[in-house]
């Protein structure tokens, strides 16, 4: 007896679940209660028979009658929740037949991208990523870097200086001296950041930039190594097609130094407004390692050599994208952005 009960019960929750999935209307869902826990309902009438079920048996039963009640009222409610649901959307208009709007995530921007393209390019070459704070302190931007006290970057009217003597860092250089002071050698690190001068706005120059530089020490690295790997970064990042060429030049941190240029995108090398008519883009600063930046960090430069470069991203980004002027990378202009 006590099992037909159950089975009854449980018979008139499946029967009742398709019910409620099937209502249209809350008189629908009132009728399922009515017909189940009202007072001339199912459950109630079951109920009655509990008096002939032998007492070893009731404890079940009740549990199951109980069970019953909570579980059918938390199918009404979850059906008339639904309904109500849509009651509300049809009242404001909305068409639940319809498919789904896809939401515009968005993605990452052109100067982003090309950071990214940057790393994976100098961690398949062995390079491992390294960052420092963009606030800086004027001995890692300026003193271990071998920068003299009367270098025109020092200067306030070059770079951006706090009233507590910090500043912004000119160059992601720093993030270089806190690796060497903080790690033994050998080292082979880039160092992605943002950066910031007082430069007038134009065409390829902006007041705040991105850079990634490298650094690679460790015994008998030279001037060669450095040309490798910079010949490699721009047959990765542009193709074979791109001619590359270096320039002697002067570095406080570096000696030799040079001055590494592509050939411009732009005009194929024969002169345009973005290459100022040169047919070339400077793209890094590069050279071997001071030996005294090497004595600021305690590495002997008798044993250790290394070589540091320096790109300036938003003149790669330009390249690889093809961008007239670096200023559109800023303005914020989602018609520009979409389109990378």
């Amino acid at each position: 007896m006590a099992n037909q009960i159950v089975e009854a019960i449980e018979k008139a929750l499946a029967d009742a679940q398709v019910r409620l999935a099937a209502a249209t209307a809350p008189d629908a869902v009132e009728a399922v209660r009515i017909d189940l826990i009202g007072r001339k309902g199912l459950l109630p009438a079951l109920s009655k028979q509990m008096g002939s079920i032998p007492p070893e048996e009731r404890g079940v039963t009740g549990k199951a009658f109980n069970t019953a009640r909570e579980q059918l009222q938390q199918m009404l409610d979850a059906a008339l929740e639904r309904l109500n649901s849509a009651a509300d959307a049809d009242a404001a208009g909305i068409d639940l037949t319809l498919p789904g709007r896809r939401v515009d995530v968005g993605h990452k921007h052109p100067v982003v991208k090309v950071i990214d393209e940057c790393a994976e390019i100098f961690r398949r070459m062995g390079f491992m990523v390294a960052e420092g704070p963009e606030i800086e302190q004027v001995y890692f931007n300026f003193d271990a870097l071998n920068t003299p006290q009367d270098h025109p970057s020092r200067d306030p009217g070059d770079t951006f200086y706090f009233s507590d003597g910090r500043l912004l860092r000119t160059q992601t250089s720093p993030v270089q001296i806190r690796v060497m002071e903080s790690h033994e050698p050998p080292v082979r690190i880039v160092a992605p950041g943002r950066c910031f001068r007082r430069d007038t706005p134009d065409a390829t120059h902006s007041m705040n930039f991105h850079q990634i530089e490298g650094l690679y020490i460790d015994k008998n690295v030279s001037l060669a190594d450095l040309k490798a790997v910079l010949r490699n970064f721009a047959t990765e990042m542009f193709g074979p097609e791109v001619r590359i060429r270096t320039r002697p030049h002067f570095f406080p941190f570096t000696e030799p130094s040079v001055e590494y240029d592509f050939s411009c995108i732009m005009c194929g090398g024969k002169g345009c407004n973005v290459c100022k008519q040169s047919g070339w883009l400077e793209i890094a600063g590069a050279g071997m390692v001071d030996p005294n930046v090497l004595k600021n960090v305690g590495y002997d430069p008798e044993i250790w050599s290394g070589f540091a470069f320096g790109f300036g991203i938003e003149r790669l980004a330009m390249m690889r994208y093809r961008i007239a002027d670096i200023r559109w990378l800023y303005e914020n202009d989602v018609r520009f952005l979409a389109q990378f």
